[in-house]
Parts: structure tokens; C-alpha cells; sequence
């Protein structure tokens, strides 16, 4: 009999799946998810930059001097200043390490949780591998899936090191979570990168 990924009876937090770097396929299986890799079409909007015009030369300095072996430099210098300034932009909601708790296996902290009306996006930062860093914000929308009420509509997660970003998409009708083969980098993407965080908290549709 194959034994179960992890052990059912045990507590695990989300930045335990992490450490553990699970095969993603037969974790996201264990909760009744499926996984894949494609190119991700997302919504997109070209809102007025002019609003952001002092973004790309501020995260340009941060690059210059941040220690990118540091998660907690990489969190408040390369993505917090992004995310706040699209959170003032929308006049949106930004909640920093939010708590959430769906069950013993599904719990801990999620880095950004961003609300827009009924529209929500997730960010996980991590240091440096962004490959294991999915895999744990894989977890994170399965539990993001089952905490909220029922919906259609497809939740959005991001995994980053700062300076490189990538997307993640969960169908809630057929319980597949697409992994973005696109990565949007920093600063050289940050326009298009805006526009897509943006129109999904919008609620906008590809």
C-alpha cells in the first residue's frame, strides 16, 4: 500500500511544505486538487502609470543595495513598495502575514492577502527558489478554496523572489491549479506586472 505523502495525522503549517518540498502533483492529489504547467492567460489593464512614476527608479535603488539572500529585504524593499502602491491605487485592502486556518493541514501565514471589493489575490515572498516556493503557494489557495464560501470564480496567488515574479491560478469548478510558465521580472516587467495585479483585483477577465 503506498503510503500518503504526508503523515494524516500530523499538523503542518504552510511553510512546512516548503521545507519539506513534497513532489507537487501528489501533494496538491492528497487534498483532491490537480496540477499543471502553462502559459497562464491573465487579465490585464493599462491603468494611468503616471500615478506609479516614481516606482521603477525606487525599486531600481532598493536592487542597488538590498541583500537578496535576505527574504525579510526581499519582502519589504522589492515587493511590499509594489504591492502598497497598488493597494493605494484601487484603494484596496493590504494585509501583511494573514492568518488563515481551514484545518490542521491547511494553516498558518499567508505574506500579502490583497481584497478588492470581493476580488482577492495572495502573494508568497520567498528568498530564493521559486519552484518550492509554488508549492507551497499551491497550498495556500487550496486553503484559501476551501475557507471562503462557494464560487466560480478562479483564485490568484503569486510566488516571489523580489525581483521575479510568477503567477498561479486555482479553478474552483474543477480543482486544477495552473502554474504560470511566464515569470514577470522586476523592474524590467513592472508595467505589465501592475496591469495584471490591477485587473485581477478588479475582478477583470482575460
Amino acid at each position: 500500500m503506498k503510503r500518503p505523502i504526508i503523515d494524516p495525522n500530523k499538523s503542518y503549517t504552510f511553510s512546512d511544505y516548503f521545507e519539506l518540498n513534497p513532489p507537487i502533483d501528489d501533494l496538491l492529489a492528497y487534498f483532491g486538487y490537480n496540477h499543471q504547467v502553462e502559459i497562464c492567460i491573465l487579465p490585464h489593464i493599462t491603468p494611468d502609470f503616471s500615478l506609479f512614476e516614481n516606482l521603477p527608479n525606487q525599486i531600481t535603488a532598493h536592487l542597488k543595495v538590498v541583500n537578496l539572500d535576505n527574504e525579510a529585504a526581499r519582502r519589504e524593499l522589492l515587493v511590499a513598495p509594489i504591492l502598497f502602491q497598488v493597494g493605494v491605487y484601487l484603494q484596496a485592502k493590504v494585509r501583511v502575514e494573514y492568518k488563515l486556518n481551514a484545518g490542521k493541514q491547511l494553516k498558518g501565514k499567508i505574506d500579502y492577502y490583497l481584497q478588492h471589493h470581493s476580488n482577492l489575490l495572495i502573494i508568497e515572498a520567498k528568498h530564493d527558489d521559486l519552484s518550492r516556493g509554488f508549492t507551497q503557494l499551491a497550498v495556500e489557495l487550496i486553503a484559501l478554496d476551501q475557507w471562503l464560501d462557494e464560487g466560480t470564480l478562479p483564485l490568484y496567488g503569486i510566488v516571489t523572489v523580489g525581483d521575479v515574479w510568477r503567477f498561479g491560478i486555482l479553478d474552483r469548478t474543477t480543482k486544477l491549479i495552473t502554474q504560470d510558465i511566464n515569470s514577470y521580472r522586476v523592474p524590467a516587467d513592472l508595467q505589465e506586472l501592475l496591469g495584471i495585479l490591477i485587473a485581477i483585483l478588479e475582478g477583470l477577465t482575460p
